[in-house]
């Protein structure tokens, strides 16, 4: 069983924890420079990738997945990508639709449970490069997504995911939501209406007439957005439809591949009582970790040597080889295993 390492916080506080993570300039000395990669996802909608690839036979990979408004150079999506490097895997940085600048790339928007877009990622790297195995790992948003990917996958994975994990998910985005809406959470939900915002602006430019911007001027909130496009371009019926049917805590109990969940007490807008609920503590296949101290994707703890004291990032790449290491034990305990004799006719 994996025993996760002990989380000693650098310091405390679930604001000061997430505003440090948030604007600490990060370099990443061992991580090569990507290569760009596109997948086709869909007749209308293409994604860009940064992608990480040792030479030789197919390795291993980790798909990695960003937050709210986030893109492939997130310092989290390189922080984990640096030490999954390290430690032998391949990497795909992946952006959202729309994001990481490709608005010109696809004709509509991204939604926090559109789990189709890594679900073909996944396809194509096992089936296609021929990869043994894939991972994915996700933080916040990108969290949620990776849980329902697996919650929907359910006993229909494929043999070659051998892990998912989350941190800070939005696994019950109306809890999220509703958190955000604090008074206390002013400048993060401002934040992310002003990119969000600005993401509409470039969408309607890239594609004039398709997306009306006059609802801009009332939005003030997240939901307030999702309300106005996010619900009504992707068929929900407002949003808190929108909120049900994308959290990946509907779909959680369904998880049977290994998925660890890193939560943090103090996280400021994502409840910690979602993964305490029987759905997601009663499934064997999840490993929950919550610490009190963390903030939303940060856990940041003291650096020491090589290591740069990003405790997640390091955990998340240590699951990820032990899931790895059982899958390849399995697999080689049953080539060793000899085939049951056929009884004899009389």
């Amino acid at each position: 069983m994996f025993q996760v390492a002990s989380y000693r916080p650098r310091f405390t506080g679930g604001h000061r924890q997430t505003l440090y993570a948030w604007a600490r300039p990060r370099r990443f000395s061992r991580l090569p420079d990507p290569v760009e990669r596109f997948f086709d996802v869909a007749a209308d909608a293409r994604v860009l990738a940064h992608s990480h690839i040792h030479p030789g036979d197919p390795r291993a990979t980790l798909i990695l997945l960003h937050g709210l408004e986030g893109s492939s150079m997130a310092h989290y999506m390189r922080g984990i990508s640096d030490k999954a490097w390290t430690a032998g895997w391949n990497v795909v940085r992946l952006n959202q639709r729309n994001c990481g600048g490709t608005e010109h790339l696809s004709r509509g928007l991204y939604h926090s449970g559109l789990t189709h877009d890594v679900r073909f990622v996944v396809r194509e790297l096992l089936e296609r490069d021929g990869v043994p195995a894939v991972a994915v790992a996700g933080y916040s948003l990108g969290g949620n997504l990776a849980l329902k990917l697996a919650g929907e996958l359910g006993d229909a994975a494929p043999d070659g995911l051998v892990a998912v994990c989350a941190v800070s998910p939005t696994m019950d985005l109306a809890a999220c939501v509703q958190a955000l809406e604090r008074k206390s959470n002013l400048a993060y939900e401002w934040n992310f209406v002003r990119n969000l915002k600005g993401r509409m602006r470039r969408k309607a430019a890239a594609f004039p007439g398709a997306f009306p911007l006059d609802p801009l001027k009332r939005i003030r909130t997240v939901r307030q957005f999702d309300e106005a496009y996010t619900a009504p371009h992707h068929g929900f019926r407002d949003a808190s439809d929108y909120y049900h049917r994308a959290s990946a805590l509907r779909v959680v109990e369904r998880i049977e591949v290994p998925a660890l969940i890193i939560a943090a007490e103090d996280d400021p807008f994502v409840p910690v009582s979602t993964f305490r609920e029987p759905a997601v503590a009663s499934n064997p296949h999840i490993t929950v970790v919550i610490t009190p101290h963390g903030g939303h994707c940060a856990y940041v703890e003291q650096a020491n040597g090589g290591y740069d004291g990003y405790w997640a990032e390091r955990e998340i790449v240590r699951f990820i080889d032990c899931q790895l290491a059982r899958a390849r034990d399995a697999a080689s305990a049953a080539s060793r295993t000899p085939a049951p004799s056929l009884p004899l006719r009389a």
